[in-house]
């Protein structure tokens, strides 16, 4: 065990956040995302915009930590103050990028986790490396904080006058994205991607994660994809991935990985389709890779 100062710890796990979303964008290919060679599907943003808004959100990264170490209530209280802070954090986000939407996923998450982490960090419990136990109680709070979020936010809806993307594709079929990621403890973690990169910590980085995206492609309900191509290009798209994870093994050279992905990477952008979400899980994944030192 790492022993360190809470403060230094703090530091250190901010960090950590803020090294898992530059490596997701520096991760090369990426099917239909924003990469340092490709912008994917993406007309508005390249690699540059991910650099402008993860220095954006970086200074929030340590507020999420210390809202959690600072509260004393409920946790639904913490989340109320999570969320308001996670809103200032998206207006700088946006501010930054000229309005351009790169990390909201992304911030909704980790301001979640980072603020669970904070709250834990009051009873000293924790040290780096974290273990799977530790984790584990991480999201559980999580959990905790977001239990009602679906409940609440989607209350109403046939009354509103606009609705987001998110609230039709509820209204519609019932998805409850990024929230019900949440407020179910992050499963798409907890059940795919840590499990997979515990048992594969000894090998290399970069093959480990591409393997990983196309996992979490070929499994997650993801409300980009759906968002714009609608249910039938989402589930082709989950389809293409598994087999291309099929068509590869871990043996594989990188060569023949990165000839696969480019192609796949060419056939979302023909279709305008990028998987969005299946990144922030993936950054979400190089974070807590970090904290149980498993990268």
């Amino acid at each position: 065990m790492t022993q360190i100062t809470k403060q230094e710890l703090l530091k250190k796990i901010s960090n950590f956040a803020l090294q898992s979303l530059l490596f997701e964008a520096a991760l090369y290919p990426k099917p239909g995302l924003v990469d340092p060679i490709s912008s994917g599907a993406h007309k508005d943003m390249d690699y540059g915009t991910f650099l402008d808004s993860s220095r954006a959100l970086a200074p929030f990264f340590t507020d999420y930590l210390e809202l959690g170490l600072a509260h004393h209530g409920t946790p639904e209280a913490l989340f109320q103050k999570v969320r308001s802070t996670g809103q200032l954090a998206e207006k700088e986000m946006l501010k930054k990028t000229e309005g351009v939407n790169t990390h909201k996923g992304a911030n909704f998450s980790f301001a979640l986790i980072l603020a669970s982490i904070g709250k834990l960090l009051q009873k000293e419990q924790l040290s780096l490396p974290f273990s799977e136990a530790d984790t584990k109680a991480i999201f559980d709070y999580t959990k905790q904080m977001t239990n009602k979020l679906v409940a609440q936010d989607f209350s109403n809806l046939t009354k509103k006058k606009e609705l987001t993307n998110g609230e039709k594709l509820y209204l519609d079929h019932g998805f409850t994205g990024i929230r019900g990621e949440a407020a179910a403890g992050y499963p798409s973690l907890q059940e795919t991607a840590l499990p997979f990169l515990r048992q594969r910590q000894s090998l290399n980085d970069r093959k480990t994660f591409l393997f990983l995206l196309l996992s979490l492609m070929a499994s997650v309900e993801d409300s980009n994809l759906i968002n714009r191509g609608g249910i039938d290009a989402w589930q082709q798209v989950k389809k293409m991935a598994a087999q291309q994870a099929r068509s590869l093994s871990e043996d594989s050279s990188i060569d023949e990985l990165e000839r696969k992905l480019v192609a796949f990477d060419q056939a979302l952008i023909r279709d305008h389709l990028s998987p969005g979400g299946s990144a922030d899980l993936l950054a979400l994944s190089y974070f807590f890779g970090q904290l149980e030192g498993l990268v």
